[in-house]
């Protein structure tokens, strides 16, 4: 049976170190609200998009500019039934020399079709790759979500999330 778990590439002009070092930056080309450290391996960050998106993140693997692998903690969706959907999911990002260019394919490993998120995460991870993390390596920005300003994260999340400041 063929892979069915969700892939996006994208070529760019730059260094596979100049793709490595953007990929690490997740608050440059996927969130402003991103809490804890990003690109140190053993170390967990927490995104969240309003209050659709709770995630727990940790950086498992870093191949130097080859590899990049993080797993899903901790996940809470509050627009469909299985709202821990991504929990143990993870996010591969592989970067290699294609001709004259960088290749970056980003595998999300667990995330199928048959997932009730599929539609809307497939959308979301092509715009965030093909378009921001694309725009992020070739030019230096990203198009991020900003910082939304509501404070969504309270203190009951701050507790559940395990989050320190």
């Amino acid at each position: 049976m063929e892979n069915q778990d969700f892939t996006s590439t994208i070529l760019v002009d730059k260094t596979q170190t100049e793709a490595y070092n953007a990929i690490q930056n997740f608050k440059a080309w996927w969130s402003e609200d991103i809490e804890g450290e990003t690109d140190q391996l053993g170390e967990t960050f927490f995104y969240h998009y309003k209050d659709l998106h709770l995630c727990k993140i940790k950086l498992i693997e870093k191949v130097q500019n080859q590899k990049l692998v993080y797993q899903v903690l901790a996940n809470e969706f509050n627009f469909i039934e299985d709202k821990t959907e991504w929990v143990n999911t993870k996010l591969v990002f592989d970067i290699s020399i294609e001709g004259t260019e960088t290749k970056v394919v980003f595998t999300h490993e667990g995330l199928t079709p048959t997932d009730e998120c599929y539609n809307i995460c497939h959308d979301a991870w092509t715009g965030f790759i093909q378009n921001s993390l694309k725009n992020l390596i070739n030019t230096g920005k990203g198009q991020p979500n900003p910082k939304d300003g509501t404070n969504e994260i309270n203190a009951e999340n701050i507790k559940k999330w395990n989050i320190t400041n």
